[in-house]
């Protein structure tokens, strides 16, 4: 019963965080659209691959280790994943809506941190469930650095 409900609530956690996402995330924007950008900035198209799979790998990370791992690994991989994805929406409401690039690069920043406990402990419970998730923390601090370069080239 445990694993379901933790395996349900990581499912949960992504749609929230699809759903935030789509509500604020933007990149046709004015603001947005203005803005200098990080020379490594990649295509829209790389974008709109990486995330549909990110997506996908965080519900299957998040059932497996719920069925995988001890109680208290399960909660708190659940824990992690809720708190990265509370910071990642907040920097796409910071970056997008607020057009705060400063509170959206620590934003973003934090969530990058926050996965790496989560990595390690898909990696403790099976290596593959792991790495399955390297490319979503790989692309964390991709997005971070990027966050961080609009920041540095937009200021004032």
């Amino acid at each position: 019963m445990t694993k379901t409900i933790f395996a349900f609530l990581n499912v949960s956690i992504v749609a929230l965080y699809i759903i935030g996402s789509g509500l604020w995330v933007n990149a046709g924007n004015s603001f947005y659209r203005s803005l200098e950008q990080p020379f490594w900035q990649p295509p829209s198209f790389v974008i709109g691959l990486v995330w549909p799979y990110n997506f996908v790998v965080l519900i299957i990370a998040g059932i497996l280790v719920a069925n995988n791992a001890n109680t208290f690994f399960s909660i708190l991989y659940t824990l992690l994943f809720a708190f990265s994805v509370v910071t990642a929406l907040l920097w796409a409401h910071s970056f997008y809506i607020q057009n705060n690039l400063i509170l959206a690069a620590i934003s973003l920043s934090v969530t990058a941190l926050l996965t790496i406990p989560m990595v390690i402990i898909a990696f403790q419970t099976k290596a593959w469930f792991g790495l399955i998730l390297v490319p979503y923390q790989i692309w964390l601090f991709i997005a971070a650095s990027l966050s961080i370069g609009y920041q540095v080239l937009n200021k004032g």
